[in-house]
């Protein structure tokens, strides 16, 4: 029994150390060599205004949104006891997508309540279907898995459709602003999207803790769940928004980063086993410096050119997606 407590500890103290090298050589990486000694000199440099403007920010959205998707994937995993549901099973960004459709193909530009007026509608369009998603599939008995999954993906389907709509109607710039957020992103300037990310961050990472044990029961059975006291409908309900808002700000403020959701939770249960305790603070751990990995892949397997992070996200993933089909089949 003590070998078993000891490995999942031993575990996040390996991703711990993953976590702290990512976030300490992350700014580090780019086109343009920064050391130490540029730092020094002080504000007034090129160096020192891409290091604090440009990459730090970039660090911390990929931490966060890497974190987020990660969260959000374990949680739609444990909701629909489906270990091939992601955070865009239920039609969030597709929502987002078609948010970010509308204010491109009305031009609109600058700030609106202190955030950029794309990010914003992509936030609405994602919030959106989260009610829609809410409202149809309550029913008497409480909110319903199954409804839930199959009007996700006719929304899905729907918000896509309007989506390529939009595309049919922009023209070649418009367009190109829409295919290249929907390729995903870490580029920032400024911590503006950090700071949409981290109050969803916070309120599903803290959820997400503190109903570790009810996840626990629910992964293993609506029945022992309810037997063992759990109010199953209240914890799903819980569990859709908290994942919900994780994917929609992350969605917002980066775009579709597909795959994270998906490949990272899994990676976790090979390593840390089944119990939600160090599964969420291992999607912490771990989730954040996947991303910010991927991203700086994203920036050097090019020589003078920048892959959008979403690209490695998905040449990563993909494969992994076959193999976990296999291993199902098997």
């Amino acid at each position: 029994m003590r070998v078993t407590q000891k490995r999942p500890m031993l575990t996040l103290s390996l991703f711990a150390v993953f976590f702290v090298v990512a976030a300490v050589l992350g700014p580090f990486v780019g086109s343009q060599e920064i050391t130490i000694a540029d730092l020094v000199r002080g504000e007034g440099t090129t160096q020192f205004f891409i290091f604090w403007t440009l990459r730090v920010p970039r660090l911390l959205l990929g931490l966060l949104a890497g974190a987020s998707l990660a969260l959000a994937g374990l949680s739609f995993q444990t909701l629909f006891r489906n270990p091939l549901a992601t955070p865009f099973t239920l039609g969030v960004s597709s929502g987002a997508a078609f948010g970010v459709a509308v204010a491109v193909l009305l031009n609109l530009g600058g700030y609106m309540f202190g955030i950029e007026v794309t990010p914003l509608f992509a936030l609405l369009g994602a919030v959106l279907v989260i009610m829609i998603l809410m409202r149809l599939s309550r029913t008497d008995a409480g909110l319903s898995t199954r409804d839930l999954l199959l009007a996700g993906v006719a929304l899905s389907y729907f918000f896509s459709a309007l989506l390529l709509f939009g595309q049919y109607l922009a023209d070649f710039t418009q367009t190109f602003r829409m295919v290249r957020w929907l390729m995903g992103r870490l580029e920032t300037i400024g911590y503006g999207p950090t700071l949409m990310i981290l109050p969803a961050f916070v309120y599903g990472f803290l959820t997400l803790l503190l109903h570790r044990r009810e996840m626990d029961l629910l992964l293993a059975g609506e029945e022992i769940a309810l037997s063992r006291g759990v109010g199953v409908d209240s914890l799903r309900r819980q569990l859709y928004i908290s994942a919900s808002l994780l994917t929609a700000t992350t969605v917002a403020a980066c775009g579709p980063i597909g795959f994270v959701g998906l490949v990272v939770p899994h990676i976790l249960r090979l390593l840390l086993g089944v119990t939600h305790g160090p599964l969420i603070v291992g999607s912490l751990l771990f989730g954040g410096p996947f991303l910010v990995t991927c991203d700086a892949l994203a920036r050097n397997v090019i020589p003078g050119a920048e892959l959008p992070v979403g690209i490695v996200t998905a040449i990563l993933g993909g494969p992994f997606f076959l193999w976990l089909l296999m291993q199902r089949r098997k």
